[in-house]
C-alpha cells in the first residue's frame, strides 16, 4: 500500500492547519486538512510503512503525509488515544507493536460490535445506503480474479466506512475503526509475508459474505459470516506466531539493546 492516500496532495502546511475559532470557513479547512492527515498516517501504519514498534517525531509524518504541524498534531493526538500511535515524552513517538496475544483479546471485542453493526445496518439500510453497498460489493466482486491487495485494502476500508455510518451510531468511528486498522495491518503482514494470494482470496471471499448477507437483510446469517471473518483474522495471528521473525512484529526486537528503530 503506497503512503499517498490519492492522487491530489494538499500543500497547505501549519499556516492552513492553523485555523482560528472565530473564523468557521478556516476551522472547516483545519478540519479537512486533520481528517486528510488522520487517513493518510492510517494507511501508512497498516502499509507497514511505519514499521511496528519503530519510533519517530512528528516531522517524519509530516513529510510523509506533505501536510502541516496542526493537522498532523491534530491527528496523532487521535491516533494516540485509539493506541496506534504512543505518544513518548522528550522521545517521540512510537508506532504500536503487532502484539499477538493483545490482538486476540481485541477479537472478542471485535467480534461483538461487529455483531452489533451488522444488525444495526440491516434495520436503518434505506434505498441510498442500499445502492452504496450493491456498487462496492460489485466491484470486489468483478475485480476479485485481479485484485491486488493494495485495491482490496482501499475496498475494505471504504466498506468499513460505509458500515459504521449506516450503523448511525456515532461513537463506533472512534472504537471499531482503530479495531479495524488493527485487524487490517496484521492480515498485510500475513498475506504479504505468509499466505499470499490464497490468503487474500480467502478475505475476500469472508467479506463478499457479509456484504451479500447484510443486501439480502439476513441478520442471522450477517452476523454468522461476520463471526466467520474474526475467526479468519485469529487463523492469521497463529500463521503470523508460527511464520514470522518476532522483528516485523515490533522492529525493537531485532536491535541491540532494544532500542526502538527508525519508522522509516
Amino acid at each position: 500500500m503506497r503512503a499517498e492516500a490519492g492522487p491530489s496532495q494538499p500543500t497547505g502546511g501549519a499556516e492552513a492547519g492553523a485555523a482560528s475559532a472565530d473564523d468557521p470557513a478556516a476551522a472547516a479547512v483545519s478540519g479537512d486538512l486533520t481528517s486528510a492527515a488522520y487517513e493518510r498516517i492510517e494507511e501508512l501504519f497498516i502499509s507497514m510503512r511505519l514499521q511496528p514498534g519503530a519510533t519517530l517525531r512528528t516531522q517524519d509524518l509530516q513529510e510523509l503525509t506533505g501536510l502541516g504541524r496542526t493537522p498532523v498534531h491534530q491527528a496523532v493526538r487521535r491516533l494516540a488515544a485509539e493506541t496506534l500511535l504512543d505518544v513518548q515524552p522528550r522521545n517521540g513517538l512510537r508506532v504500536s507493536p503487532i502484539d499477538l496475544a493483545r490482538e486476540r483479546r481485541l477479537a472478542d471485542l471485535r467480534r461483538d460490535m461487529d455483531r452489533f453493526v451488522v444488525g444495526a445496518v440491516i434495520a436503518r439500510m434505506a434505498g441510498n445506503e442500499r445502492a452504496r453497498l450493491h456498487h462496492i460489493t460489485r466491484r470486489l466482486e468483478d475485480e476479485r480474479a485481479t485484485i491486488t491487495l493494495d485495491r482490496f485494502n482501499m475496498l475494505d476500508k471504504a466498506f468499513d466506512k460505509f458500515m459504521i455510518q449506516s450503523a448511525g451510531e456515532r461513537f463506533l468511528d472512534r472504537c471499531l475503526r482503530p479495531l479495524k486498522a488493527l485487524g487490517r495491518r496484521a492480515g498485510f503482514l500475513d498475506i504479504t509475508r505468509v499466505s499470499g494470494q490464497q490468503g487474500l482470496d480467502e478475505t475476500v471471499g469472508h467479506h463478499l459474505a457479509i456484504m451479500q448477507a447484510v443486501l439480502a437483510g439476513d441478520v442471522a446469517r450477517a452476523r454468522e459470516m461476520s463471526d466467520r471473518l474474526v475467526e479468519f483474522g485469529l487463523t492469521m495471528l497463529d500463521r503470523l506466531e508460527q511464520n514470522i521473525d518476532p522483528a516485523l512484529l515490533d522492529v525493537s526486537f531485532g536491535l541491540d539493546g532494544g532500542q526502538g528503530g527508525r519508522a522509516m
